[in-house]
């Protein structure tokens, strides 16, 4: 039988004569050695049975002496003097007694802390748009500002395995009572993607927005670009290339039709006047239509490799004008990924949509688009035959600032977004060149003095 093991005793072992690991056993307490090495250091070790197999845990050093008692246990891999060692040991044999194996209890208390929101839908958020949305989706900016302000703040603190088709389906049909079906739509597209991307990863195995429909019926002729994903647009035509890359700018700059742009010629344009003459035989309603154009939409033209000797601006053999906007439009579609369906022909309701909220009357408006159908009526419309070309002039250089200064620049963006002085913002933009960059600087500053606070 082993001898109980002495302070003198532990001090004084050694290894073997061949400089080999020897254990001493604890005639003290069944199970518990000492443990020393070739190298003459000492540790404390307990073996036992798990389970019917063979066990061992390293309780931790040896510790000769203690100076100054320690209350309690102490954790294992720590220094522990016979005594402790011994304490140590009883604690593991009565954690085996109640079924449990201290050498994986040992494991887990030496693991690092469960992240609390590891499962959480906002964890599994955060990781989509940085993961996902933005390598991949120019409009990715969108999808973050719909997490923020509608998803999260309903379903963000639950577990992802927790969300059901009920939580879904309660969140759009609040958007829908409150009004927003197209806002509805939109969400309820990001949700799906985010779900189906989590079934991908393996984290979910079915989305619980399997079986759901769109809550509400939405057309085309609904339509119209957020700000963001105008940016997000302009910015990928650059990598679509000539011809159709300049093209969207173009119709994004002028809001005429996409067969009007598409059959633009340079003898349609005059660089004195700066307009654009669409000529009767190519306008929809049948009558020409003076468009007041930008040195933007100039540079934009200028930019494309004429082919032929017909002028065609946009054509990729000279003698007709460009075609194959499908396939043009699905390479937009790939680089983009927009959360609802949307059209070349939206254009055109987006730039509408953009002049109206710079305050241009609806009769301008529609002057610039050759609409025929809208506010002046009866004999008025007989009487009326003013184009309204300064005035369009007006809301087209308007726009195309907005499109250049405020859209295409994130932090005039936001500022602009914030911003409830609208009336000051109409008259800038509309005033001389150095009155809206003045203004323009006004708004960075107000963005870059909101980040540093």
């Amino acid at each position: 039988m082993a001898k109980a093991l002495t302070v003198k005793g532990v001090e004084a072992a050694r290894s073997d004569a061949d400089g080999k690991r020897v254990e001493i056993p604890d005639g003290h307490t069944r199970g518990l050695f000492l443990v020393v090495q070739p190298s003459g250091m000492k540790s404390w070790a307990l073996r036992y049975r798990f389970e019917g197999r063979p066990r061992k845990l390293t309780i931790g050093p040896v510790l000769v002496n203690r100076d100054d008692p320690v209350s309690g246990p102490l954790p294992l891999g720590s220094p522990h003097t016979l005594g402790e060692a011994r304490t140590a040991a009883q604690t593991a044999k009565l954690t085996v007694a109640g079924g449990r194996d201290p050498g994986l209890v040992k494991i887990a208390e030496k693991a690092p802390p469960a992240d609390p929101e590891l499962h959480l839908v906002r964890k599994h958020a955060s990781r989509f748009v940085e993961q996902y949305c933005k390598p991949k989706n120019r409009s990715w900016r969108e999808t973050e500002r719909q997490f923020n302000t509608t998803i999260l703040p309903v379903i963000g603190a639950k577990r992802i395995d927790e969300i059901t088709k009920a939580d879904i389906v309660g969140m759009r049909d609040r958007l829908v009572e409150a009004g927003k079906p197209i806002m509805a739509n939109r969400v309820f597209a990001t949700l799906r993607k985010f779900f189906n991307w989590l079934v991908g990863r393996g984290v979910l195995d079915i989305s619980p927005c399997g079986g759901l429909s769109m809550p509400s019926a939405e057309t085309s002729r609904d339509r119209v670009l957020s700000w963001i994903e105008v940016e997000a647009l302009w910015r990928a035509t650059y990598d679509l290339g000539e011809p159709f890359g300049p093209l969207v700018r173009a119709l994004m700059l002028s809001g005429q039709r996409r067969e009007e742009i598409a059959g633009l010629t340079d003898s349609e344009i005059d660089r004195d006047r700066m307009t654009w003459t669409i000529p009767a035989d190519r306008a929809k309603n049948g009558k020409a239509h003076i468009v007041p154009i930008t040195d933007s939409f100039i540079a934009t033209i200028d930019g494309v490799k004429r082919i032929g000797k017909k002028g065609i601006v946009f054509s990729t053999t000279g003698e007709t004008p460009v075609s194959g906007f499908s396939k043009a439009k699905a390479r937009l579609d790939d680089a983009l990924e927009f959360n609802a369906p949307w059209t070349l022909h939206d254009l055109r309701r987006t730039v509408a949509t953009g002049m109206a909220e710079l305050g241009e009357p609806i009769h301008v408006v529609e002057a610039v688009l050759n609409h025929k159908s809208g506010s002046i009526k009866g004999v008025a419309a007989v009487y009326n035959r003013h184009d309204y070309f300064e005035e369009k002039a007006r809301a087209i250089t308007a726009w195309d600032r907005f499109v250049h200064d405020v859209i295409t620049d994130e932090a005039v963006r936001l500022a602009y977004g914030r911003t409830r002085d609208r009336r000051t913002f109409i008259t800038a933009i509309h005033g001389d060149e150095k009155r809206w960059r003045r203004y323009l600087s006004m708004l960075k500053h107000q963005t870059t003095a909101k980040e540093a606070a």
